[in-house]
């Protein structure tokens, strides 16, 4: 049981909470939600002990074991495995007084020792640990894999291996699907329901919250209310309490209307598949969510495209990958006024090849591209956010894109985007990765594209961003092709789903929860080993596995290569870094050298991205060619 008793804490001169009281009950799973900035990390740290209440009390159980997911990784030369297997303090301590008692041949300590390992199931530590790897997306290759060989958005994953696999009381989460993928957010849902003990989770992923939790504790106006049940029923709760405000009710009822409006014109158009079905029903939920969120600083939508020729943009027997590895195999596309796609697959399978191909930042292997005159593009990515102009305002990055407009005009605009004030002229450097993303996002809709190319555009944003983004993605006039984790935004905003598997894009006939029952029929057949047919003579398996070692060499040797690159790629970040680190090369007369040690860094980052991507394809190759029985 935690309690928080009339409490009060100041962050400097601001006041996140004012006199709050709450209890959170032992196996209570609760979503702590609420703006960028209220106090939900300030909370986590007073729970953990690192911070205290300037008023009131705090008290949870004495001797709770407390999990949360460590902000940095160490780059260590133990493997991945004995990394997670860390999380587990207890096993970690028996097992180096074990040590102790073997040296000092005390047979009848070693004898006590060993029944404590047994009690805590430690023998199968290592099995637990290669579970979670397994889950959050690492093949069997990568368990043996130095900590340090593995990216910024891979050690995440593997500081959150590490946390689950603590035996805890309580688990705080702070965004701990920011780094995953459809696949493993899917995972950590199953794992989280099943947990024990008592959860904490700070998300902005709806369906997430709505899968895991049993409480919600929204976080407003320096206080925190406890609602009971999931997302959805904080959201209605919500909705009812605010349209008592008779202002808030207003716009509320303008908002619903508006919503109404587009299911309508949506539901006049949509064929009776699954698919248009299933985003019929996303469509007419909105209307409630809207009413729970109408005090959302964002406001923001796209305007007409203008010209919209069809096709937009066609890539016909296309193959793409990197260097001599091949990604995408002969793969056809048109892409048409109006569509609306979202594309599904697993990690490495090639979602982001596919949507830098289709935004031209690389060329194809063979095949060809043919876009229109009038193509204009708005391509969405995380590396886009390392282009910034650290030292440039938000203004000054509008100003650059129209250079006509006025600095009202302007100004006005970002206020959409929660822009404003001394926030739309100071310097992007000290933005949030959340207020980076908004900034991004606001050139790309002032630019009026008619196609949208959106690779993961939700990592950091807030709830609130998130459903205005899905709110004007809904009124988008021109085609759109989204890659995403958070299940609501593609319900909400597609009416086609693809599928990116062994190099081929195909239709996915069913709808999201589909998808669901697919990814996890596909890990049970990935965990289940498959048996040769009884048929098979010695000869035909002798054959096998002759070609498979052949297949092995090939692929290891591969896999050796991109390590090296990888590694030379790291160095050179390092080395960019250092340079960057020196505060003299922020001043005027460095500012030249300043911007091409910022591209070259970018241009690194996609490099090594690239080959991180190939490298998780090549193991995740190796791990399919194993020796038939």
């Amino acid at each position: 049981m935690l309690k928080f008793e009339n409490l009060s804490i100041r962050r400097g001169v601001r006041e996140l909470f004012r006199d709050v009281t709450f209890t959170i009950h032992e196996r209570n799973k609760v979503g702590i939600t609420g703006a960028n900035g209220v106090g939900k990390s300030s909370l986590f740290a007073l729970i953990r002990g690192k911070m205290s209440a300037d008023l009131g009390n705090f008290s949870l159980p004495a001797r709770t074991v407390i999990a949360h997911v460590a902000q940095e990784t160490p780059a260590v030369d133990k493997s991945a495995l004995d990394y997670v297997i860390d999380g587990d303090e207890e096993l970690r301590g028996i097992e180096q007084k074990i040590s102790v008692a073997e040296q000092d041949n005390d047979g009848e300590k070693l004898g006590h020792l060993y029944h404590d390992l047994e009690v805590i199931n430690g023998y199968t530590a290592a099995s637990r640990a290669g579970q979670l790897l397994h889950g959050l997306g690492f093949s069997s290759a990568q368990e043996q894999l130095p900590v340090a060989t593995f990216s910024g958005g891979w050690r995440m994953r593997l500081n959150l291996a590490q946390a689950l696999m603590c035996r805890s009381d309580l688990l705080l989460l702070d965004e701990p699907t920011n780094h995953l993928d459809l696949e493993a957010v899917i995972w950590l849902e199953d794992w989280l329901k099943a947990y024990p003990g008592t959860l904490l989770l700070i998300s902005h992923d709806r369906d997430f919250l709505d899968r895991v939790t049993t409480h919600i504790a929204h976080m407003e106006q320096e206080g925190i209310v406890l609602y009971t049940g999931n997302y959805t029923a904080f959201e209605k709760m919500r909705a009812e309490r605010l349209a008592n405000q008779q202002a808030a009710y207003e716009k509320q009822q303008r908002e619903v209307k508006h919503m109404q409006s587009f299911v309508d014109r949506f539901r006049a158009k949509a064929t009776k598949a699954r698919q248009a079905q299933s985003r019929i029903k996303a469509l007419e939920r909105m209307t409630m969510i809207s009413q729970a969120h109408v005090d959302s600083p964002f406001d923001f939508h796209f305007s007409e495209t203008g010209n919209m020729p069809n096709p937009l943009l066609s890539i016909d027997e296309v193959t793409a990958g990197y260097d001599d590895t091949i990604i995408l195999n002969k793969v056809r596309m048109t892409i048409a006024a109006g569509d609306r796609i979202g594309l599904l697959g697993h990690n490495g399978a090639g979602k982001s090849t596919l949507i830098k191909l289709l935004a031209g930042e690389i060329n194809p292997m063979s095949g060809g591209r043919v876009e229109a005159k009038a193509l204009n593009i708005g391509y969405f990515a995380q590396h886009q956010l390392e282009q910034l102009d650290l030292e440039a305002s938000a203004l000054l990055h509008l100003q650059r894109i129209d250079k006509r407009a006025s600095e009202a005009q302007l100004r006005k605009y970002l206020g959409g985007f929660a822009f404003s004030g001394d926030m739309a002229t100071s310097p992007v450097a000290p933005f949030s990765g959340g207020e980076k993303a908004r900034l991004v996002l606001a050139m790309i809709v002032y630019q009026k594209p008619n196609l949208l190319l959106l690779d993961e555009p939700t990592n950091h944003l807030d709830i609130e961003m998130r459903l205005a983004l899905s709110i004007a993605l809904q009124e988008f006039e021109g085609a759109m092709i989204i890659v995403s984790h958070d299940r609501h935004m593609l319900r909400t905003v597609t009416d086609t789903l693809l599928l990116v598997h062994d190099g081929q894009v195909d239709d996915f006939t069913g709808d999201l929860d589909d998808y669901q029952a697919w990814v996890k029929e596909s890990n049970k057949d990935k965990a289940t080993p498959k048996k040769s047919d009884k048929g098979n003579t010695k000869k035909v398996q002798r054959q096998q596995s002759a070609e498979q070692r052949k297949q092995k060499k090939t692929v290891t040797a591969q896999i050796r290569n991109l390590e090296k690159s990888i590694e030379k790629h790291n160095k050179k970040l390092a080395t960019l870094l250092e340079n960057l680190a020196d505060s003299s090369i922020y001043n005027d007369e460095n500012k030249l050298k300043l911007q091409q040690l910022q591209l070259q860094q970018t241009e690194i980052k996609v490099k090594l991205e690239a080959d991180e991507e190939l490298w998780m394809e090549a193991n995740s190759e190796l791990e399919t060619l194993t020796e038939p029985d």
